[in-house]
């Protein structure tokens, strides 16, 4: 990753209140969602105009630098480059990150609106990173209920890139809750739901057994579930 403006240990409070309007992206009132959509594509509009500011031609050095400053700080207001960070994280360390409320409203954002994620914010690497790294780490009360709001409304849905990912997170909180939301999709009405819960829990059950594609590909081809939906080849 890189270094992005609010990096440095004394400015992250108020650098995460200026981007506190991005929560509106999962906003279930379409009118707050809206307003929040035009603000982060107008954000990423400006950092691709620091861009092109900074690659624009010659220059002396010292304004090479101001200008790289200046779009590292455009990409720190909207997103993935918000993530983006100097070297206060580093992987198995994400529960003390100062991002974390934003790393988690990344992927709420991609869980809720899968489709106006992709359109303003695809960045399918760093969602992978972030699920593996949120697996691993230590896990409060708070973390731990967000991690299993997410993998309930993953499984409700057809496969995305990526969201095999989820596996790692549904074994790391493992527990009754999780559990009971997982049993509740797959009684649901909700095919994908069913199909996704029913595998997952499957793998809760069985720890020894790594979630690959072959596993999976097993797993449907034996599996009494049967649904109309499908996931892609490359799950």
């Amino acid at each position: 990753m890189t270094e992005a403006a609010g990096s440095g240990t004394g400015d992250n409070h108020e650098w995460l209140e200026g981007l506190a309007w991005a929560h509106g992206l999962v906003s279930a009132d379409p009118a707050e969602r809206a307003a929040a959509l035009d603000r982060h594509a107008r954000a990423r509009v400006e950092a691709e105009a620091a861009f092109d500011r900074w690659h624009g031609g010659r220059f002396p050095r010292l304004l090479f630098r101001t200008r790289m400053r200046a779009y590292h700080k455009a990409c720190g207001r909207c997103f993935p480059g918000a993530l983006w960070t100097g070297g206060e994280y580093a992987h198995g360390e994400i529960s003390t990150w100062p991002r974390l409320p934003l790393a988690l409203l990344f992927l709420e954002w991609e869980a809720r609106y899968p489709q106006e994620w992709t359109e303003h914010a695809k960045a399918w690497g760093t969602k992978q990173a972030l699920i593996r790294d949120l697996a691993a780490t230590d896990h409060d009360q708070h973390l731990r209920t967000k991690l299993v709001d997410l993998v309930d409304l993953v499984v409700q849905r057809t496969y995305r890139c990526k969201d095999r990912e989820y596996v790692r997170v549904a074994r790391a909180v493992d527990g009754d809750e999780l559990r009971g939301r997982l049993h509740k999709a797959q009684h649901s009405e909700n095919p994908a739901a069913r199909l996704h819960a029913s595998y997952v829990l499957w793998l809760l059950d069985r720890p020894e057994i790594p979630n690959t594609r072959h596993v999976w590909r097993t797993w449907r081809s034996h599996s009494t579930a049967r649904t109309d939906q499908s996931t892609p080849d490359g799950r």
